[in-house]
């Protein structure tokens, strides 16, 4: 029964938190959480809201700038965070193979975690995640660890540029 408080309490604030992006309206216009606050209801108090228009400006810009990439229906937003990396090799041969061979696997049982294979000389790299702590980072690495225990002595947790999801 102790858990009912919390769970009620999560949902209300998950009610309240979707309320607070920028939204597009039928008209097409974009009402911020500023517009939102500002309007008559009735039986409601009424709120005012005193700011510079270069705030007001701000807000919804994270889906534009210069660290945010689009693709054709995401936005991701570029910044320095972790990875798990699972495979490196040098070995010109089978190196390649390897990689692409342990993403297979990977891909197999984590279909949503994106994978990377890179090459940078002489190393074939396989690295997996985009994370923005290393808590995460290092969370995945104790699951892959789990699902694949020969790949364990190669994993560790590398500091990289990653793509988080916007929408």
């Amino acid at each position: 029964m102790k858990k009912f408080p919390c769970i009620a309490l999560l949902f209300m604030l998950l009610a309240c938190a979707a309320g607070a992006f920028a939204q597009t309206s039928v008209d097409g216009s974009v009402q911020t959480i500023f517009d939102d606050l500002q309007t008559s209801k009735p039986g409601k108090g009424e709120v005012i809201i005193n700011q510079p228009q270069a705030l007001r400006d701000m807000v919804g810009v994270r889906l534009h700038g210069e660290n945010v990439e689009k693709t054709d229906s995401t936005a991701f937003l570029k910044i320095q965070g972790f990875r798990t990396q699972v495979f490196s090799g040098n070995n010109q041969r089978k190196s390649k193979d390897e990689a692409f061979e342990k993403e297979k696997m990977i891909k197999e049982l984590f279909p949503t975690v994106p994978t990377y294979v890179t090459y940078n000389a002489p190393f074939w790299k396989l690295r997996v995640g985009d994370f923005r702590s290393h808590e995460e980072a290092y969370h995945m690495q104790r699951l892959l660890m789990t699902a694949f225990p020969s790949f364990g002595k190669e994993m560790y947790i590398v500091r990289e540029e990653v793509k988080i999801p916007l929408n």
